[in-house]
């Protein structure tokens, strides 16, 4: 069996459901854990704009979990009874599945993420997570409107969003690339992200990090009206 990530995303457009969503927050913690075949896994919020702000955004939130194979996670993220509650608050929902081509650091003192041996072709994603130390948030914080304003304006981006398990401290960036060279070449480009990602290994900014590539296995769901796996004009 091969190991499966699945990433939820909800948008809650009514301010009753935003409550719910983040009442949530702390009561799913209790639930999630007894799903059937569930793995690891986290709730998070995000920020906004495309998810890179200090600003929380109340409309988003996100449920990351591993499951034994692509067959389970497609199962009981849709039939689920806290996965099927989420949904029928939410005014839209988009799930994408993942095998892992590669991981290095760990994410709460563990390594969540199993590297496969299958490779599929098609849009790569991208996931990194940091604890940011306390004396270097202020800094990240100045640096993170420039890599935003790089990341949402990169032709070739197809999916962006920045979420978190904590605010200020516990940082995800998701990304998704139609390809291996885009995806490398935004990396290598000089700016405003290759001057943090050189300020974080020089002045050792973060606690603990983790970074993740993958192959997309599937998806379910829109967001902003269609899957962004097959949008050729790529959402603001």
């Amino acid at each position: 069996m091969t190991q499966t990530i699945s990433i939820s995303f909800f948008r809650f457009d009514r301010w009753q459901d935003r409550l719910w969503a983040m009442s949530m927050m702390v009561a799913a913690r209790a639930i999630l854990p007894r799903v059937a075949d569930i793995g690891f896994w986290k709730l998070c919020g995000s920020g906004a704009g495309v998810g890179f702000d200090v600003v929380p955004n109340p409309k988003v939130f996100a449920i990351l979990a591993t499951w034994p194979d692509a067959q389970t996670a497609q199962a009981r993220t849709s039939s689920a009874g806290i996965f099927q509650r989420y949904v029928k608050h939410a005014s839209e929902t988009w799930t994408v599945f993942l095998n892992t081509t590669s991981v290095r650091g760990q994410w709460a003192g563990s390594a969540p993420f199993d590297v496969s041996d299958e490779h599929h072709a098609g849009p790569l994603a991208v996931l990194t997570r940091a604890t940011i130390k306390t004396r270097n948030v202020l800094r990240f914080w100045q640096r993170v409107p420039d890599i935003s304003a790089v990341i949402g304006d990169d032709p070739n981006v197809m999916f962006k969003i920045g979420i978190g398990e904590a605010p200020l401290l516990n940082q995800i960036t998701f990304s998704v690339w139609p390809d291996a060279h885009s995806m490398a070449e935004f990396a290598r480009r000089d700016g405003p992200h290759a001057r943090a990602i050189r300020s974080v290994r020089d002045e050792s900014w973060f606690k603990e990090e983790l970074y993740a590539r993958f192959t997309i296995v599937g998806d379910r769901g829109t967001w902003g009206g269609s899957s962004p796996l097959t949008q050729t004009e790529r959402p603001a």
